[in-house]
């Protein structure tokens, strides 16, 4: 009777598995042993976390939440091809050639260079706040409009090469402290920056999900972390290391994007 019993709480387990691969979801276990591919753009790439090794223009860090994983689970076969500068033609055109039919999870951030995240910062800093307004609203303009169908194949592409892989779709913080801070951007400025990413978040969270992805929101993590706070998580205007400029630090790796990963994977 016992050896009946172990044969068929076994045999529940063996189901109980095969039902969670059919319906697409992996447990952090499976997902390393079949393969994480690391798409996206340098909020992925590690950008402005430093310790990039030989990855050149791509500034691929070893601070980078896709490398805090796959240390953080022995056996992992990280595949790390997200790139600062990304835009959605180069992970259709470079990066997906990564996935297989065998890969177990995927995390990918793009977007923000589509919407031209890099000419909206730098008016913003440097110009005067109707300039920084305008430029935010060109560019709210085109996450609108443009975005949605870029994210829409992409996540297509994701689907068809790598069809039960789970895919977590990460989001991008607001940059800086909201109210009265002591800082060289002003209220004005920070506070349209700081709509324009919850614009842009609601846009790629509903496409995510539409493509019955798993969007993790990061602004939670950063919050009180933006630039000009106490303890930033995120770069302010870096003279000397202008592409780490808005980046997460090797902190907002840790603490904002892998912390987030951790929560949507469980």
């Amino acid at each position: 009777m016992t050896k009946i019993r172990r044969s068929a709480a076994a045999l529940a387990l063996t189901v109980a598995a095969g039902a969670v691969v059919a319906a697409g979801g992996l447990s952090p276990a499976n997902a390393a042993t079949r393969g994480y591919v690391a798409l996206g753009d340098s909020y992925s790439s590690g950008d402005g976390a430093g310790a990039y090794g030989s990855s050149g223009a791509c500034l691929r860090s070893a601070n980078a939440y896709p490398e805090l994983y796959a240390k953080a689970h022995p056996g992992t076969a990280l595949s790390f091809v997200a790139c600062a500068g990304a835009k959605v033609e180069d992970v259709l055109g470079k990066q997906v050639q990564a996935l297989t039919a065998d890969t177990g999870l995927v995390t990918i951030s793009i977007g923000g260079n589509d919407v031209g995240f890099a000419s909206v910062v730098t008016t913003c800093t440097f110009g005067s706040d109707a300039a920084c307004t305008d430029q935010i609203a060109k560019s709210t303009a085109t996450a609108t409009t443009a975005l949605p169908g870029k994210l829409d194949t992409t996540y297509a592409e994701i689907k068809t090469r790598s069809p039960r892989a789970e895919v977590v779709v990460l989001g991008y913080p607001r940059l800086f402290a909201s109210g009265p801070a002591f800082c060289t951007i002003s209220q004005t400025k920070r506070t349209a920056l700081n709509k324009a990413a919850d614009s842009l978040a609601e846009i790629i969270a509903d496409r995510a999900r539409s493509a019955g992805f798993t969007y993790e929101d990061v602004r939670d993590e950063f919050a009180g972390h933006g630039v000009c706070t106490v303890n930033p998580w995120i770069h302010g205007i870096r003279p000397l290391a202008v592409a780490e400029s808005y980046h997460p630090t090797a902190a907002g790796q840790k603490n904002g994007y892998y912390a987030a990963l951790t929560k949507a994977i469980g």
